[in-house]
């Protein structure tokens, strides 16, 4: 009985996700249907089995969303392709991330966007709390309307900014050999209206 109101629940959630990533006839929806012809069997492992890899199929298409928002390159600068990753729960706890590299002699940036994660609501309570910004040399900022923690070393090439976005959403721009003005160009770059309405 247990085993059946577990599969119910991940049944509902994976049509919940369905809902909200508006994924339609698609492969998704076949593996779904199957996971429901196991369930109706009694195959519960099937089932479950099916419903983890609907999971993963839409975590996927989550990723291609957020490569989507990335920033491109700005003028003189050059950018690798985008790239996404989507790990399962029982990877350190799941979540999506996509991330894009860019380069200009020796200066390199690193924009990421990490959601779905377990981890980012630890790093919510350190953003509300204003000794975190100061950690290390960090100061807030806003960046296009959004709060953000801007720390640059010392020497005055290295830097990063962290944004929380919607509360779902982890924004990251780390850079070395660069201007603070390059680096926060970038974060600017970023749809943020856009990356909120995922």
């Amino acid at each position: 009985m247990r085993t059946k109101r577990l599969i119910g629940l991940v049944v509902g959630l994976v049509l919940s996700c369905l809902c909200s990533t508006m994924v339609y006839a698609d492969e998704v929806e076949d593996v779904v249907k199957e996971a429901m012809e196991f369930y109706k069997q009694g195959d519960y492992s099937s089932a479950a089995g099916n419903l983890e890899y609907a999971a993963q199929l839409i975590r996927q298409k989550k990723g291609g969303q957020l490569e989507s928002i990335l920033p491109k390159a700005l003028p003189g600068w050059t950018a690798e392709d985008a790239s996404s990753q989507a790990m399962g729960a029982a990877m350190f706890g799941g979540g999506v991330t996509a991330e894009r590299s860019f380069a200009k002699g020796d200066s390199r940036v690193t924009v990421q966007i990490v959601t779905d994660s377990p981890m980012l609501q630890g790093l919510m309570m350190l953003f509300s709390n204003p000794a975190y910004a100061m950690a290390d040399g960090g100061k807030l900022e806003r960046i296009n309307g959004q709060k953000a923690i801007v720390k640059y070393g010392e020497s005055g090439r290295d830097g990063d900014i962290k944004m929380i976005i919607a509360n779902r959403f982890l924004v990251s721009v780390e850079g070395s050999q660069v201007s603070k003005d390059d680096l926060k160009a970038y974060a600017k770059g970023i749809d943020l209206k856009k990356l909120s309405s995922l």
